[in-house]
């Protein structure tokens, strides 16, 4: 929903390549110089045409403020009755300022008239589908974002954030064994400076020394690893091995992990809570599952939470919010999950009713544990609100003298439920007994009567009927009609020492 009310007119959004004012089509031309104000980067202002050339653009000239983001409610609402007009780089809605302008305005409060992106342009020259190519951006973003993206074979495109960014990309590639990889650089990409860096085949990052160059630039990468690479190779699915992470021991295990994962069911621009989060594992791999999902993970050790955040870093995934704190109390500020882990600290008071609470219909819980108090715990929740409980036992083969066999680890017991969009509905409560009281002789049971099975099996007659008297019943034996007590010596529901309901 708009975050504020839309101005008089539609904000135009014009993109602007680095060929500038001549690469404009003239409906862009047109919105450029009908504007009362330009609001801008310095970049982008200055590519347009002066108010006293011939086809100028008269317009009050304003810079987008530092940081950008939250300066735009203001910024928009100062403007509100004037004409505005956004010249923007290349396609602004491709990792540019027009989500932040829909965000704000609703769709119907913009108006975007888009240029070739850098990436259509990047992918012109080098012959490669757009469709195939992965794009990050590491214009205000961390450089370890990269890391996800790095794929043995895949291609990917690398939006700079300044004449530094191909160096600092070469030496992560040679750090996370992609030294072979095959780097090029597009400097002013369709404008009269374009100059590509590197090569034609490219140059690999383990030999880049190319000096900085033009700050508006994209790194075309062509993913190659080193056949003997230090660490384990990272793939896409849940289930990353262990040793991918810095940990104490506090990690949920590998393929424990890929179950716990496959219970969450991760989707795009989701938020998971990980409560306990030991060495952020599962938190971690729900935000390597797509670049939207978003991930708070609570640990209340200020050492592990360190490590957590190392371990997003390295990983791929610096997005990752890290919480120090004690649940439930450090849970109550943060927003409203979609799914969330529990895999420690489960018997802490209130934890699993703050957690529920926390749901919205549609979300889901997934709680692991491997002691038999919590498994208790888990045993009763199922019982008031559903769900799947399932234990895990993994084994793995190992040396045994001079053969081999089977080491068990602990079994894990996990706990996985939905919230239901209503709430659970109650068991059914049995039949009101039938008033006392003579009946016809000869009438049946009524439907809601249960039918007691008589000596021979047959339906019992009905005890106001005109049947003989109930013979007498010796102690220790049953009724005709009514089923056998049980032996004492199996102790009954109610009997001390007796099995449980």
């Amino acid at each position: 929903m708009p975050a504020a009310p839309p101005p008089r007119h539609p904000v135009t959004v014009v993109g602007v390549g680095a060929d500038g004012w001549a690469g404009l089509t003239d409906p862009a031309r047109a919105a450029l110089r009908a504007a009362d104000v330009l609001i801008g980067g310095p970049r982008q202002l200055d590519l347009l045409p002066p108010a006293d050339a011939p086809d100028g653009c008269p317009g009050e000239r304003v810079p987008w403020p530092s940081p950008l983001r939250p300066a735009v409610p203001a910024l928009l609402a100062a403007h509100r009755d004037r004409r505005i007009a956004v010249p923007a780089s290349g396609d602004p809605m491709h990792f540019g300022i027009g989500r932040a302008l829909v965000e704000e305005l609703g769709p119907e409060g913009v108006r975007v008239l888009p240029h070739p992106s850098s990436i259509s342009l990047a992918c012109a020259r080098l012959g490669w589908p757009v469709e195939d190519t992965e794009v990050v951006t590491l214009v205000g973003r961390p450089l370890s974002s990269l890391t996800a993206a790095l794929h043995p074979g895949r291609r990917a495109l690398v939006l700079s954030a300044g004449a530094d960014t191909p160096a600092r990309v070469a030496a992560l590639l040679r750090e996370r064994g992609f030294g072979p990889t095959r780097m090029r650089v597009l400097e002013q990409l369709g404008g009269p400076g374009e100059r590509p860096v590197g090569g034609p085949d490219g140059t690999p990052a383990v030999g880049w020394d190319e000096p900085p160059g033009d700050p508006l630039n994209v790194v075309a990468l062509e993913c190659r690893r080193e056949p003997a690479a230090p660490g384990p190779r990272l793939g896409l699915v849940p289930g990353l091995p262990d040793d991918a992470y810095e940990h104490d021991g506090q990690l949920t295990k590998r393929y424990v992990r890929a179950v716990t994962l496959a219970a969450l069911a991760p989707a795009p621009g989701e938020l998971l809570w990980d409560v306990g989060g030991g060495a952020g594992s599962v938190a971690v791999e729900w935000l390597r599952a797509h670049p939207a999902c978003r991930a708070v993970t609570v640990e209340r050790d200020p050492e592990r939470a360190a490590r957590i955040a190392r371990n997003a870093e390295n990983l791929g995934v610096p997005r990752l919010r890290v919480v120090t704190g004690t649940a439930p109390a450090a849970l109550s500020e943060l927003p409203t999950p979609d799914a969330i882990f529990v895999g420690g600290g489960l018997t802490a008071p209130g934890l699993l009713d703050t957690c529920w609470e926390a749901l919205p219909p549609g979300g889901r819980l997934v709680v692991n544990t491997v002691t038999l108090e919590s498994e208790a715990l888990l045993a009763e929740r199922l019982r008031r609100h559903g769900g799947e409980l399932i234990r895990l036992q993994l084994g793995r083969a190992r040396p045994v003298g001079g053969f081999t066999g089977w080491r068990q680890a602990m079994p894990v017991t996990q706990w996985s439920v939905t919230r239901p969009a209503a709430p659970r509905p109650a068991a059914p409560r049995p039949a009101a007994p039938r008033p006392a009281g003579p009946r016809p002789a000869g009438a049946g049971p009524t439907a809601s009567e249960p039918v007691a099975p008589g000596p021979t099996g047959t339906s019992a007659p009905d005890a106001s009927s005109a049947a003989p008297p109930a013979p007498s019943v010796a102690p220790g034996t049953s009724r005709p009609g009514t089923p056998p007590a049980p032996p004492a010596s199996d102790g009954g529901p109610d009997t001390p020492g007796g099995p449980r309901p």
